[in-house]
């Protein structure tokens, strides 16, 4: 579980990251899920922006699919999502 404090550094550091993943209408896949767990796994911090044509929401989204990928939601922003976990064997983000 993420503290407030973590939370902040974590937006901070998401803030100067460009957005690579995109969730299409075809929504969540067992293809996304494992393409967004190997990039959690390579980078622990990552931005997920959802496309227009996706009708759920996207609260909905991040939740199911942090779940899915054992990670936490960060934040949501607008139809942006941030996603953390941290890699046991090599953490790159240090609290």
């Amino acid at each position: 579980m993420l503290s407030n404090s973590d939370k902040k550094t974590l937006k901070g550091i998401a803030n100067t990251l460009d957005v690579k993943y995109q969730l299409g209408k075809s929504g969540i896949t067992d293809t996304a899920v494992d393409m967004f767990d190997k990039a959690l796994t390579a980078h622990e911090l990552i931005k997920i922006d959802v496309m227009k044509s996706v009708t759920t929401e996207v609260m909905e989204l991040a939740l199911d699919i942090s779940s899915r990928t054992k990670a936490e939601v960060v934040t949501v922003i607008g139809r942006t999502i941030v996603l953390y976990r941290k890699n046991p064997k090599n953490p790159k983000i240090k609290f």
